[in-house]
């Protein structure tokens, strides 16, 4: 499976939905149709994005507790995006290692957001993945 055209294509298809506030499957199918993927990497977009969608207020509230005072309202789109996704791995997908979520999400940022995006999302999940693995051990 290509997991970063995955992780990429999820980014991007949960930034769309936060700028349109269209969190559908409509808007789900459009951006499919706009975008080939293989099956595999639908399968990953489709469980991710929809497990995000499940689970964002728990996911907004865990970057708002380690985001250092930042709301939510205040943080780039892309770089929500990328941080729902990592923590939505960590929390809920353990078969993933956290460190290559984190990696993956710095990776993601930048290449897709601004140069200071990479350090604050490392921050973020820093300071949340050693919280979740010491209450969840």
């Amino acid at each position: 499976m290509g997991r970063k055209i995955a992780r990429e294509s999820a980014m991007k298809l949960l930034y769309q939905m936060e700028v349109n506030d269209d969190f559908s499957q409509d808007a789900m199918n459009i951006f499919y149709e706009n975008n080939k993927l293989r099956s595999d990497e639908r399968l990953y977009v489709d469980e991710v994005v929809k497990g995000v969608i499940s689970n964002i207020e728990k996911i907004d509230e865990v970057i708002e507790q380690n985001s250092q005072g930042w709301k939510i309202k205040r943080i780039a789109k892309v770089d929500l995006s990328i941080l729902r996704i990592s923590i939505f791995e960590i929390m809920f997908k353990s078969e993933i290692p956290y460190q290559v979520s984190i990696n993956e999400a710095i990776n993601i940022s930048k290449e897709y957001s601004t140069n200071d995006s990479s350090k604050f999302i490392n921050g973020l999940l820093g300071a949340f993945s050693n919280n979740w693995i010491r209450d969840n051990k």
